[in-house]
This record gives structure tokens, sequence and C-alpha cells, in this order.
């Protein structure tokens, strides 16, 4: 019987969550020097430069004699990488973390308070603050009460003197703007954009120079049939599949797609609502993360070739989310492509 990531309760171990606090699969290999810039874009050119230089920099001893005898270590400044999906930002925060030399940890928004949920906040910082570098992906705002604590996390780590860097959609001082408009989260936010040099990134999504836009779609009997002869394939319906993801933390869904080789999909259709949309948006990060490819059909059991259309819908697509859901968009486009192609592939196999 096919697997279905629906039946799974994942628990990871704090073990696990502190193993896990590395760069995904899909970005094990990014290095400085095989981030190519667009000569149409100088600013991913500057942006490769100045993290560059930044490493240099954390590689310079912190001090001499004098230095370890102040009571308190300088705070660290840090670099935060701002820009549209698909232009690199990954790709540098990880070079950066590959380029450093002592302790360092990398992880999303997510897993950094799921650590701190499990250590206890105190506990966090006495573990994170032995780190020369803490790397921190898509920072984002899905929760004012996690935001509050991430940049009070921040603030703790860059007194200890650990160098903080982290990319968002969204410049630092305007994290938030049109969703929380609480004084004391405001204020929390302009602390936190002191401690960061920005780097404006520009450019275009790097998924479409392959010309891959859209979300291709497969008749539903092929993708059952797929997951059925597949190895270590998980075959779920869409609207179970959305209900489980309410009953798993959102920092669990890259222990939920433990050993998947692809994530087969059936009946999938358009979000309105923002509850569904949002864990959804991370299990595709996490499959993408992790270069599991998916296999997907529509909810009216469409033919080959079919496009997913409107996955969010235009009122999803107008909210402070906006930059979110695109990027969810551009990523499905490119797991979807590789699930496709993962299929032909096998039935051509099976054919000679």
């Amino acid at each position: 019987m096919t697997d279905a990531l629906s039946d799974r309760r994942p628990a990871p171990s704090l073990e696990r969550l502190l193993a896990d606090l590395v760069p995904p699969p899909r970005f094990a290999r990014a290095r400085l020097e095989n981030y190519v810039p667009d000569p149409a874009h100088p600013s991913q050119e500057e942006a490769k430069q100045r993290v560059s230089d930044f490493a240099a920099e954390l590689a310079r001893p912190r001090g001499g004699f004098l230095a370890r005898l102040r009571r308190k270590p300088e705070p660290a400044r840090g670099i935060y990488l701002d820009g549209g999906f698909g232009v690199g930002k990954t790709h540098l925060l990880t070079s950066l973390f590959h380029a450093v030399e002592g302790e360092r940890v990398y992880g999303t928004f997510v897993e950094y308070t799921d650590l701190v949920g499990a250590l206890g906040f105190q506990k966090a910082v006495d573990l994170l603050g032995e780190s020369v570098l803490v790397c921190i992906d898509e920072f984002e705002l899905d929760d004012p009460g996690d935001t509050l604590l991430m940049t009070r996390l921040i603030r703790e780590l860059s007194d200890r003197g650990v160098a903080i860097v982290a990319t968002s959609n969204t410049l630092p001082d305007a994290l938030g703007e049109g969703r929380f408009a609480a004084q004391d989260f405001l204020r929390e936010i302009q602390a936190m954009a002191e401690r960061f040099q920005v780097l404006r990134i520009d450019g275009e999504d790097y998924r479409r120079r392959d010309g891959v836009t859209e979300i291709r779609a497969l008749p539903a009997a092929e993708v059952r049939e797929s997951a059925e002869h597949m190895s270590a394939a998980t075959l779920d319906r869409f609207d179970p599949l959305l209900g489980h993801l309410t009953t798993v933390h959102p920092s669990r869904y890259g222990a939920l797609i433990d050993e998947v080789a692809a994530a087969h999909v059936t009946g999938m259709h358009g979000l309105s609502h923002h509850h569904d949309a949002l864990r959804f948006v991370v299990l595709v990060d996490r499959l993408y993360d992790r270069e599991v490819p998916m296999v997907v059909s529509l909810e009216d059991g469409a033919g080959d070739g079919t496009v997913l259309e409107d996955l969010f819908s235009a009122e999803l697509l107008r909210s402070g989310y906006r930059k979110k859901y695109l990027r969810a968009l551009s990523r499905l486009a490119s797991l979807a492509n590789d699930g496709s192609r993962l299929l032909h592939e096998g039935t051509a196999d099976a054919a000679s």
C-alpha cells in the first residue's frame, strides 16, 4: 500500500532539530564561486561581493588581550538580503555558511522558533550564542508573537557578538506593514532593522530561465499509477492533506517528508483562505529545499498538460503575503515539472 503524508505523525527529537540546522540538500553545493550574477542587474554582483567581504571579516580575529578584557563584546552587525523570489538570496546565504569557519548554524525562521520552543529562550540563546554566524532564511511574519520572539533572539545574539544574516522578501523596517500595527511590534522591528546592512537584490526569478512558468497537471489515473509503482513515493488527496497539515506544526514539515522520493497529490484546486494556503506554502518550501518532485492532478480529473491556474485566489494575492504566494507558485511549477519529467522518464524506461 502506498504511503500517504496525511498518515504520518512526525515527532522530531531535539537532536534532530539541532542536526537540521544546516543548509538543505538543494543548496548543499551552493558556493560564492558558482553564484553567477545577472549582468542586467548589478545589485547581484554587489551583493555577492559584500557577502564575500563579510565572510572575510568574520575570519579575522575578534581582538587581542585588551578585547578579551572587555566586559561585553561589541554588538555584531548583520546583513539583510532583500529582494524578489528566485534572485539568489538563499544561494548567497548558504554560500556564506560554507565560506565561514567555526561554529555556525542555518535554518528557516520557523525552525528557530521551534528550537526556542523545545529548549526555552535562554537555553536557545546560550546554544546559538556559541556560534560565529547564525543564518536565518525566509524571515516571514505569519505570527506577531513569533516575530517578536525572533527579534529579541537576534538582539540577544548580536549583543554576544554573533553575526546574523537573514533573507526575506520584505525590507526589515517594513516587516509587518499592512498586517500588524501594534506599537510594541513596530518598536521591535525598528530595533531589529538597526542591526542589519540591507542589501537589495534585483532580478528575475531564475527558475523562469528554464521556461518553467506553469504548474502542469497530469491525469489522476497516471498520478495514482505512478505512486503505486514508485519506491518511496507518497500519494494524497489534496483536501485530506490540507486537513492533516493543520495538525502538524510547520516546523515539522521537513520531518514529514523524510525519505520521500516523490509526493503525488490528486484533486488539487484553488485556495481562498490563508490558514490553508500558508501551510501549503511551507510544505512546498520544504519539498523544494529537499528536491522532492511533485506529481499532481486537478480536482476535475483533467488530462495531461492541463495547467493548474488560480491556486491562490486574487484576494490572497492582494494580501501582505503576496510575495510568499508568488514564490510558492514558482517553486511548485518547478517541482511539478520535475515530477512530470520523472513520470515520463519512468514510462519510457518501462517501454524500453
